[in-house]
């Protein structure tokens, strides 16, 4: 039984995925007040078989219903840097420690300590990684200018987004754009 009307979904990146899991929920017969990249607010708790069903069905789609604090956590805050990263939510001055803070209820060092141990890397180079995937995006699409596209990633320089471009590809953002392939990974595998 889901014991809680917010259920945490594992790989909800896109609007795409919002839609499926709406679909997955309506054939279900789930009722829902909200859903959003990562969490949707039941009108009612559900009982173990209907959690069973839902759970299947998301797994066959490739999503993952979240069960335990730590998973819940990490889905937490690699929503809220998917969504601020590449769909432009959350804007806003503050840092994103503080931002996180808010979020989650806990303190940052904290979300930090369990995000490094059960992903492997800090939540700093988990938005550096998300923000050089969303550069190559932009890239591909090749409307805006490097510049333009520092100043909408908030990097300091065109030279801060170069250098940390190269970094983590291995080549510039120039000899990216000249790519006829850009590589490119899906944001639930970064």
């Amino acid at each position: 039984m889901v014991n809680k009307k917010n259920v945490f979904i594992k790989n909800m990146v896109c609007p795409r995925c919002v839609d499926t899991v709406r679909e997955i929920l309506t054939k279900s017969n789930i009722e829902y007040n909200s859903i959003e990249l990562g969490k949707v607010q039941l009108v009612n708790l559900i009982n173990a078989e209907q959690g069973k069903l839902l759970s299947e069905m998301l797994v066959a789609k490739g999503f993952e219903l979240l069960n335990d604090k730590e998973t819940k956590l990490i889905n937490q805050v690699k929503t809220f840097v998917i969504e601020k990263i590449h769909y432009g939510k959350h804007k806003s001055n503050l840092n994103i420690s503080v931002e996180l803070t808010k979020l989650t209820g806990r303190e940052y060092s904290a979300v930090s300590k369990v995000f490094s141990k059960v992903e492997g890397l800090t939540i700093e180079h988990y938005l550096m990684y998300q923000k050089i995937e969303r550069v190559k995006e932009l890239l591909s699409y090749d409307e805006l200018s490097l510049t333009e596209i520092a100043l909408e990633l908030d990097y300091s320089s065109t030279a801060h987004l170069s250098n940390q471009f190269k970094k983590v590809t291995g080549m510039t953002p120039s000899a990216f754009k000249k790519l006829s392939d850009k590589p490119r990974s899906f944001l639930d595998e970064i």
